[in-house]
């Protein structure tokens, strides 16, 4: 059977969508949930005890404090945000923002620092870490490159035009290459018309606001982007939060909006949009895309999806979401996406049809008020997509996506034979492995680091304060050595802090699904 003939009978999609339903969300031991909620109350307990300390002098106060004649003031700093900054975070702070003095590519180098007082204050020692493999860059596809014949267009684009262009699109600022990004953007996407924007945080946060307003409701998926929930903010809309990738709670909610309406006047709402991300960022979790198009359809709502970290990073030709369960972009009403990631550029992008993109450009704040794109990151762009689409006469882009798929199915599937809990898609290049407890997140990071492996952790408020993790984000750049390494150095790291919890038995063989993938694609 044919791909389109079993799409036409809805079949292809059904299981396409039964295939990444299976995202496995593994809980940890109950004495790890225990032991991390102890680890939580004896760093608040001593924070309270150091706090002491400091108002009776014996301790130095570094943090910035409120003085006394402003007391009468608004507070400049939230009491608990103030204390977990200088109790618990600072503690940890080398663990952050780790000055890097190298491309980011696969590997890097890094500034060697220390602290003399508690990492209030750091100090460079003068020595550089070379080669740290990098696990933490959203360099999916590898294009945060420094190759002289690949970015010789980029140069001549910043001899042809300069490095910026100083004016909005309205004005003095719109180029010959914004014109035809967009076209690509369309083109690449499947849809009628794209419009691209300077930065890609602005893109949700600024766009939002122009499609919805007062008396229309936003369903928005409870792990959303802070972009996307910026954006729903600003716009004035009522806003109300769906269970993550539950069909359940989300068609629940919009039966109450269709059946209800508006709070105390009961009108009907004047949009209902759902917004969702293809891949979230934080769990590596895939939109289960088919599922809320049906619904989006069965109730009259609109769609606005996310697709910051999987477009160019899943699909057969990297064209997102849409492509990885075949769906028709234009059952899509609002496509964005980001060039910080795949594209190894800056900015981003809204897609779908005419009527929305021209809308936009004359209505949305960050069309009219923002400066351009600036030529050398519109030309990179330009290059990597049309390398990607094979326009550039090579098949580079293609193996480059292959090579990411790979990557990230073998890399996953390593993981969870050696035990970690991991969360997430097969097909998603965000592997979160779950750390759970603080303690053990500081010295991950620190020990990884001493392997020459760069990795981010995340914990508490970021995530829930049960789940503290590592981030790793697979690239097609990393070798099979690489990942072999950080690997190697995983098992050992995992062994020496307790950190396999995981009690599932994993089998190497291929799931069901990927068999009927096949049989589909032939």
């Amino acid at each position: 059977m044919l791909v389109g003939e079993s799409l036409k009978n809805g079949q292809g999609t059904d299981v396409s969508s039964r295939c990444h339903k299976h995202e496995p969300f593994e809980q940890a031991p109950m004495y790890v949930a225990v032991l991390t909620y102890l680890g939580f109350g004896i760093v608040t307990l001593f924070g309270y005890l150091r706090d002491f300390l400091r108002a009776v002098g014996l301790e130095k106060c570094n943090i910035a404090q409120e003085r006394e004649k402003q007391k009468d003031f608004v507070p400049l700093y939230q009491d608990f945000e103030n204390f977990y900054t200088r109790n618990l975070y600072m503690r940890v702070r080398d663990n952050w923002n780790r000055p890097i003095c190298s491309l980011p590519g696969p590997v890097f180098d890094l500034m060697e620092r220390v602290s003399d007082d508690y990492n209030w204050t750091f100090r460079f020692t003068g020595k550089t870490i070379h080669n740290v493999i990098n696990m933490g860059s959203y360099n999916y596809l590898g294009f945060a490159e420094n190759n002289a014949d690949f970015l010789k267009t980029v140069a001549d684009k910043v001899r042809q035009y300069g490095v910026g262009v100083c004016s909005t699109r309205q004005e003095i600022g719109n180029l010959s290459i914004h014109e035809e990004l967009e076209q690509l953007v369309a083109n690449f996407l499947g849809v009628e018309s794209a419009m691209t924007y300077g930065m890609g945080f602005a893109t949700n946060s600024m766009n939002i606001p122009a499609l919805v307003g007062r008396g229309c409701l936003i369903l928005s998926d409870e792990l959303n982007h802070t972009s996307l929930i910026l954006g729903a903010r600003l716009s004035g809309a009522t806003i109300r939060v769906f269970k993550h990738n539950n069909m359940q709670s989300l068609e629940k909610m919009l039966k109450e909006a269709v059946c209800s309406g508006q709070p105390r006047t009961h009108r009907p709402w004047k949009k209902i949009l759902i917004v969702v991300e293809g891949i979230y960022s934080m769990e590596g979790s895939v939109v289960l895309l088919p599922e809320v198009i049906a619904l989006k359809k069965k109730y009259k709502a609109y769609l606005y999806l996310d697709e910051a970290h999987s477009i160019g990073a899943v699909g057969q030709t990297g064209r997102g979401v849409t492509e990885l369960f075949n769906v028709n972009p234009a059952d899509v009403d609002v496509m964005m996406g980001t060039f910080t990631k795949s594209f190894g550029a800056s900015g981003g992008y809204i897609a779908g049809k005419k009527e929305l993109v021209d809308y936009l450009r004359t209505h949305s704040h960050s069309a009219v008020y923002a400066t351009a794109m600036s030529p050398p990151a519109t030309e990179q762009i330009i290059r990597a997509m049309k390398c990607i689409m094979g326009k550039d006469g090579s098949t580079e882009g293609l193996r480059r996506i292959r090579q990411l798929a790979e990557n990230t199915k073998y890399f996953r599937s390593r993981l969870k034979e050696m035990g970690f809990i991991i969360y997430g898609n097969n097909d998603s290049p965000v592997v979160p492995v779950l750390l759970y407890m603080p303690a053990k997140v500081v010295a991950f990071a620190r020990e990884m680091l001493a392997r020459k492996i760069g990795v981010v952790v995340v914990g508490f408020p970021a995530t829930p304060i049960t789940e503290a993790r590592a981030r790793f984000c697979v690239s097609a750049a990393h070798t099979r050595d690489m990942l072999n390494q950080v690997l190697d150095c995983m098992n050992e790291v995992g062994d020496l802090l307790c950190l396999k919890f995981s009690r599932r038995k994993y089998s190497p063989q291929p799931d069901l699904c990927d068999e009927t993938d096949f049989e589909l694609d032939s």
